[in-house]
């Protein structure tokens, strides 16, 4: 078994879910991360939570965080689509499936909560039934193998920087991962 660990980020409104960036790690060494070119960027700027903890870590030309104490000006920024993690949806869903299948017929996929995440992640390539051959059908949830342990979210090993980045959140959900599967070894011996 070779497990992929993954994080997106997205703008869901209870009917759409689009994405706006995916990252993946695989047991294998392989790592993965793209931007989404097709994203709503008025949306998302006008999304108060999104706009402060997903966009600054996106490839952005002109970016100025919000103004500090003696600050004079700040800027959202654009995406720069000259920098090339950033692509077409469907760009993305061919490497995304590429990057799948490379880890061979046993791959399993987790997230953390990642109920959203698999749901946006099948959506790259429609309905969940036209998933590509290889791509699982579910991710295995951090969250629930924690509870499945008796552990609360503070028990978790913490995320040292760059929250919401999708790359580093798919780093931490490896190191998580691990750390609950070495724990329960330790347990049953």
């Amino acid at each position: 078994m070779v497990a992929i660990d993954y994080d997106l980020e997205f703008l869901e409104d209870g009917r759409t879910i689009e994405l706006i960036s995916i990252g993946m790690v695989c047991d294998d060494g392989r790592e993965y991360y793209a931007v989404s070119s097709d994203m709503p960027v008025d949306r998302i700027l006008n999304h108060q939570w999104l706009k402060a903890n997903v966009w600054p870590h996106l490839p952005l030309r002109g970016y100025k965080p919000p103004p500090q104490i003696n600050a004079l000006q700040q800027s959202d920024g654009s995406l720069d689509m000259s920098d090339t993690r950033v692509r077409p949806r469907w760009v993305i869903a061919n490497e995304v499936r590429d990057f799948i299948q490379a880890a061979g017929p046993d791959v399993e996929l987790w997230a953390n909560y990642g109920a959203y995440d698999h749901v946006a992640l099948a959506q790259l390539w429609g309905r969940m039934i036209d998933l590509p051959e290889g791509v699982p059908m579910f991710t295995h949830d951090i969250q629930q193998e924690a509870r499945r342990q008796g552990l609360a979210w503070d028990d978790l090993p913490k995320q040292e920087s760059a929250e919401h980045n999708a790359l580093a959140d798919a780093r931490h959900n490896q190191t998580v991962r691990r750390w609950l599967a070495e724990r329960a070894t330790n347990q049953e011996s």
